[in-house]
């Protein structure tokens, strides 16, 4: 499925995140903020005092102790919630990654870009092919969501 957009229908927003902030929860409650009903990652760095990630067919979390710098974080944002991976390195340069849990806890900042729009809506939607909630966008109605 494939849904196009203007790009003069997105604005960006700039977050900087404290020290102590958990990086999903804040993320979610800065875009629940917006009423935008579709966001994206644009960028982001920053470190972490540890993550808390869900490896690929894993269930449960695996913690990742730090101290660690977020080497990559990419995602959607929509009124169902998100879906966010993230890659970090640890002080030798070792990589993990997986997908973004609540529990990742800013060390000295993490500096977010989010893309938002509201000409499209994020939904997430049960895939009987893969069981998961997959991203089901649609065009916003007039005016908006």
């Amino acid at each position: 499925m494939a849904l196009r957009w203007a790009g003069s229908a997105t604005e960006h927003l700039v977050v900087r995140l404290e020290p102590g902030a958990d990086l999903r929860v804040s993320l979610e409650e800065v875009f629940d903020g917006t009423g935008a009903t579709a966001g994206f990652v644009v960028a982001c760095v920053g470190s972490l005092t540890s993550a808390e990630l869900r490896m690929a067919g894993e269930d449960g979390a695996t913690r990742v102790p730090g101290p660690l710098e977020i080497v990559s974080l990419s995602g959607t944002f929509g009124p169902d919630g998100p879906h966010l991976h993230m890659a970090v390195s640890d002080g030798r340069g070792a990589m993990r990654g997986g997908h973004l849990l609540a529990g990742c806890v800013v060390r000295t900042t993490a500096e977010v870009v989010l893309g938002l729009t509201g000409a499209v809506v994020f939904h997430r939607k049960r895939d009987l092919k893969t069981g998961y909630a997959e991203l089901a966008p649609e065009k916003a109605g007039p005016g908006g969501a």
